[in-house]
């Protein structure tokens, strides 16, 4: 087999798995809209199916990885087309765990519906997972087109994510102390606005594996972060 055949076979096999990748986030692009969806109108039925759209992106991933080992086995990449693939592995098991979030956000929507509603968070948190989302888009679009300068975009808008999250954060302490009854449902509130910026802080890792891809080498300066409520959530 000479060389030029194994290189279209690469390429071809690399085309196929960066398309299920691709595939895999709009089903997670989704998931984070309508979980965020299910959550502030408290729609059951749509939050059932998020949870179980969830097993959907996990056999994609599962897939992807599959494919991804055949392909190094069969066609020994080397250097950059090596790079690709492994990134490939690494943006998938990103969207999956983006997944899982979005999942979490659907499982809380049974309990949020039986709970005295808190008014005022639903606009924010829905405002907060449709940038998430946006973010998730423009990575994506990134990776296609290979464009740094649109990934290191994503990466500096984190931040804003971040100061959302605060402001929720805060909002809630204010809910639970005005009224005490309050308390259960924005513990689960707060839980959900954490997931999402969980959300943020993992497509904002893969934004850094685009940049890696295109130009060999990993952002060296810290991204801007701006959670300040780890000390008081418990999160490190």
């Amino acid at each position: 087999m000479n060389q030029e055949h194994i290189s279209s076979a690469f390429d071809r096999d690399l085309e196929a798995i960066q398309a299920l990748m691709v595939k895999m986030g709009g089903l997670v692009e989704a998931a984070i809209l309508d979980g965020s969806k299910a959550v502030t109108t408290r729609d059951v039925e749509l939050a059932e199916n998020v949870r179980k759209g969830d097993k959907v992106i996990d056999d994609l991933e599962e897939r992807i990885n599959e494919e991804a080992a055949r392909t190094i086995a069969l066609r020994a990449p080397v250097s950059s087309d090596l790079r690709v693939v492994l990134s490939v592995l690494k943006l998938s098991a990103s969207l999956e765990r983006i997944g899982d979030y979005a999942r979490n956000l659907a499982k809380r929507t049974e309990v949020l519906a039986e709970l005295r509603p808190v008014s005022g968070p639903d606009k924010a948190l829905k405002r907060m997972a449709k940038e998430v989302q946006r973010m998730l888009k423009d990575t994506l679009d990134a990776y296609v087109r290979r464009d740094a300068a649109l990934a290191e975009d994503v990466r500096q808008r984190d931040e804003e994510v971040d100061e959302m999250y605060n402001a929720l954060f805060r909002e809630f302490l204010t809910f639970m102390m005005e009224d005490p009854r309050n308390i259960t449902a924005c513990m689960h509130l707060h839980f959900i606005a954490k997931n999402v910026e969980r959300m943020g802080d993992l497509v904002t890792n893969m934004a850094e594996q685009v940049i890696y891809v295109v130009t060999g080498e990993m952002p060296d300066d810290g991204r801007p972060k701006s959670d300040e409520t780890a000390f008081i959530s418990g999160e490190t």
